[in-house]
């Protein structure tokens, strides 16, 4: 058992929903438009794109775990194993929904471990999130929008001075807040 899965009790290849993903699932299925192009990034378990598909949105997930592309898959969710948007074409989708790893790291935990993978956004708990902010605005549509879950434990007010750096205007959908963190779904728009 991973050192990670071993802190948490569970033994898992693969992120699990837990609050941040229904939050982000609701504010999903709530806010996109029924003939919208829709990709889930880091989709996990699969869970979020799953109720999206049922709200009748056209998805197609992606993960760099080949464990979570299969748990999404046996979901009944198209899933493509991506690094990010990398394979994705130019203007693709009409929104790109994010629940991204935004944990700060553990500076002694495996890297080869999936779990840590899914959970921490590098030193800051950022790096994800900038990297996928570097290059989504290629894949979305000139009308499109990002849903990205942030964390106050990553620095929302950093992932949103770094997004209006690339051209987002951004606006909070939807909070909720914990003992240990506020999590905080961002609508960002050019």
């Amino acid at each position: 058992m991973s050192d990670l899965a071993d802190r948490r009790g569970v033994e898992t290849e693969v992120y699990q929903p837990a609050e941040d993903s229904m939050l982000l699932a609701d504010v999903a299925v709530d806010e996109l438009a029924a003939d919208a192009r829709v990709l889930e990034v880091g989709t996990g378990s699969g869970v979020v794109a799953e109720r999206v598909q049922d709200a009748g949105v056209e998805v197609v997930a992606s993960d760099l775990n080949p464990h979570a592309c299969q748990q999404a898959r046996e979901r009944g969710v198209p899933v493509v194993r991506a690094d990010l948007v990398a394979p994705f074409r130019d203007a693709a989708f009409d929104a790109v929904v994010f629940n991204p790893p935004y944990l700060p790291e553990d500076p002694v935990a495996e890297r080869g471990d999936w779990m840590e993978v899914a959970l921490t956004g590098g030193e800051t708990g950022r790096e994800v999130v900038e990297a996928f902010l570097d290059d989504v605005v290629r894949v979305l549509a000139s009308d499109g929008c990002v849903l990205l879950l942030v964390s106050t434990l990553t620095g929302v007010d950093e992932v949103v001075e770094y997004a209006a750096d690339r051209g987002f205007s951004a606006v909070a959908l939807r909070d909720e807040s914990f003992p240990f963190e506020t999590l905080t779904v961002l609508k960002l728009v050019r």
